[in-house]
């Protein structure tokens, strides 16, 4: 069944009603929050899965958190804050402002300068929207203190290299690596020697692996790969994997837990020769 984005904004409006669903009546701002977030990651993940061959995954996923969409705007539009068409007028009228190499005079003559101009464009627009125009503006208040941790780090230093804040050779990040390293495991040695169990060397270990996982995001930034996505395809390579010592295991009627290290381990050398 064919139907516009005007069709899905009419039944989100019925199923609001009062003649409509119970349950979607009673959703708020808040209780949307986690299924806006899982419905996000579950688009994330069928990225991959279009590019195993099955785009009607990302097809249905971007359908799910459009409605998403929908539905805040439906909860706005009955509070008298705003509507849907509020929403899409203010991300044209964004996107339009934020290229101006299109729209407007300035020049970009690649996307290192498309991107440079957008970040200064988006501190002036905090600026101006600020009620008190003396407070400090910082490139990095865009980045949501929200995001996961690892996507936060990606675009912390994203916006830092924007300005110049950044290795200029990708040796220069893998030797802070090597360094990274090398500061862990004094940390951990160092903690492992005190009987205490102190906390302050628990938190030293903590912030060293911290450190090394942002290095690890930096190199996967310079490599135009991004981190999010590299470990999701290592987690669903490690499902699989692991899926196919479990079966095997399943096949000789032993369970899992009774097997040997070496005995796992071999198999999983048959598992990443089947991959590849």
């Amino acid at each position: 069944m064919s139907a516009s984005f005007q069709d899905l904004v009419s039944l989100m409006a019925r199923l609001r009603s009062t003649e409509g669903c119970p349950w979607d009546r009673e959703q708020t701002y808040r209780t949307l929050a986690p299924m806006l977030l899982e419905e996000a990651y579950e688009t994330c993940e069928a990225v991959e899965d279009a590019l195993e061959g099955r785009p009607e995954e990302l097809r249905d996923e971007l359908g799910d958190l459009l409605f998403q969409i929908v539905f805040y705007a439906q909860i706005a539009h009955e509070r008298g804050e705003f509507a849907i068409d509020d929403v899409t007028g203010a991300v044209h009228t964004k996107m339009v402002r934020r290229h101006p190499h299109i729209f407007g005079d300035r020049v970009a003559r690649d996307s290192a300068e498309v991107r440079r101009n957008w970040d200064e464009i988006k501190v002036a627009e905090k600026r101006d929207a600020s009620a008190d125009r003396s407070a400090p503006t910082s490139l990095l208040d865009d980045v949501s203190k929200k995001t996961p941790a690892l996507m936060e780090a990606r675009q912390l230093s994203a916006k830092a290299a924007g300005v110049g804040f950044d290795w200029q050779h990708l040796e220069d990040i893998l030797a802070k690596l090597y360094e990274e390293v090398g500061e862990l495991r004094v940390a951990v040695q160092e903690a492992g020697a005190r009987s205490d169990g102190d906390e302050p060397d628990a938190l030293r270990v903590r912030d060293e692996v911290g450190d090394l996982l942002f290095v690890i995001t930096n190199i996967a930034r310079h490599l135009k790969v991004d981190p999010e996505a590299a470990l999701k395809a290592t987690n669903r390579k490690f499902r699989r994997r692991f899926s196919y010592i479990e079966q095997k295991f399943a096949a000789l009627d032993k369970e899992i837990s009774q097997a040997t290290l070496d005995e796992m381990e071999a198999l999983w050398q048959e598992a990443k020769r089947q991959d590849k």
